[in-house]
């Protein structure tokens, strides 16, 4: 393949219009005390309504609303103590007008009253009298029967990822296993012969294999299960027979480095060998992360990601998470989602039409806005993603940023 062949490069919009194209992975049943982060595979319908009874948000007495009407601290309603409510016990007591059981927080309503007095705006006057300075409304202080949940209805959807929140929400309808689509497995593989493993020093003109730690952690972090098969050397078939085995195992294969054009670079010649294979990308216009490769193996995707770190962790953001989160079950309406501020520019940055640049910047704070200053730096150094605390975006028809300009941060 020539060097001009390789670089007819896609945009990043039609690569996530292929990346669409890949089937969600299946599904399966863990416990709710498990299910944190996991993407549930099926709506969730209430069987019951909650609460099931009308409860009082507070402690003070059940009562019928109109008896306290008019009552103030210059005219207080008198009532008739009847009972007690014990908590978690159902109330066998009936409440008439003028008449008050005393209640506490999260007890039973007894039949007959419809709203509570707070302790706080009642006086016991010996152990069957009250006194009310305050009128109550219908409901004050009362949670209805199924104004929590409702039985029938649909509390949690398909695709929505769990909190602790939804787990308490299993929890209160007794679901104890769940239903949640699998994990993605993701396979990584580092190629290059100056590539060494990270408990090894380094020989002159060699490094540590430090993208397949990065590229774990991200899969990781957007839901996925990586799966390291080590350094594949530049050679044909040891490359060949490790991504063979990824295929066999993973969803995903990630194949860092080897991408770029060159005579020992086999990840190409190797995806051509695969069975069913079809490239469907041969490089993306952004900066930094051009020399990308993405192929279907059959039903799988395959990435050939650039060796350099800043480049591969970039691509990964743009291209390999929307991908996990997709076929590992998200809603559309979730994939993508990121964490944003803005902030003002702090210096020009000049820019090239015909692709987006994606520039690393670091927040500081300064009389009461934030501002983001550009961390320019070849894309082979880690340092500059250390330092930054998340990326902006310039347009692929934009020949630039001014100073000052207000930009969007998204933030890692």
């Amino acid at each position: 393949m020539s060097t001009k062949e390789f670089f007819k490069v896609s945009s990043l919009e039609s690569v996530l219009k292929h990346l669409r194209a890949f089937p969600q992975i299946g599904s399966e049943t863990i416990p709710v005390e498990e299910s944190l982060g996991r993407i549930l595979a099926e709506e969730i319908v209430s069987d019951i309504d909650i609460p099931d009874f009308n409860r009082s948000t507070v402690d003070g007495y059940a009562v019928q609303a109109r008896s306290t009407f008019g009552a103030s601290e210059s005219s207080p309603a008198m009532f008739n103590v009847t009972g007690k409510i014990e908590m978690g016990e159902p109330a066998r007591i009936s409440v008439k007008a003028g008449e008050a059981v005393k209640i506490p927080t999260g007890g039973m309503l007894p039949d007959g009253a419809d709203s509570v007095v707070m302790l706080e705006h009642a006086e016991l006057l010996d152990d069957h009298t009250i006194e009310v300075y305050k009128s109550a409304f219908p409901l004050q202080h009362v949670i209805e029967i199924g104004e929590d949940l409702r039985k029938g209805e649909c509390i949690l959807s398909r695709g929505q990822p769990i909190r602790p929140q939804e787990m308490g929400v299993l929890a209160a309808i007794g679901k104890s296993d769940v239903p949640v689509f699998k994990k993605p497995i993701v396979a990584i593989i580092s190629t290059g012969d100056e590539i060494v493993d990270i408990r090894n020093v380094p020989s002159l003109g060699q490094l540590r294999d430090v993208n397949a730690y990065t590229l774990s952690g991200q899969v990781k972090r957007v839901g996925g299960v990586p799966t390291y098969l080590g350094i594949g050397r530049d050679n044909f078939e040891e490359l060949f027979r490790m991504c063979k085995q990824a295929l066999n195992n993973a969803d995903i294969v990630l194949v860092s480095g080897g991408s770029s054009v060159g005579a020992r670079d086999f990840t190409m010649e190797a995806i051509n060998a695969l069975s069913r294979s079809e490239i469907l990308v041969h490089g993306i216009s952004i900066s930094p992360g051009k020399p990308t490769i993405i192929a279907r193996i059959g039903r799988k995707a395959f990435f050939g990601l650039p060796g350099h770190i800043t480049s591969a962790m970039i691509v990964f953001m743009k291209t390999v998470q929307p991908l996990i989160e997709r076929i590992g079950g998200l809603s559309e309406k979730y994939i993508g989602k990121k964490r944003e501020v803005t902030a003002i520019l702090s210096r020009n940055i000049a820019s090239v039409q015909g692709r987006t640049d994606f520039v690393r910047v670091n927040l500081v704070h300064d009389e009461g806005r934030s501002v983001a200053q550009p961390l320019l730096g070849k894309s082979g150094l880690i340092r500059t993603m250390v330092k930054a605390d998340g990326l902006i975006e310039i347009d692929i028809n934009s020949e630039g940023l001014d100073k000052g300009s207000v930009v969007t941060v998204e933030l890692f």
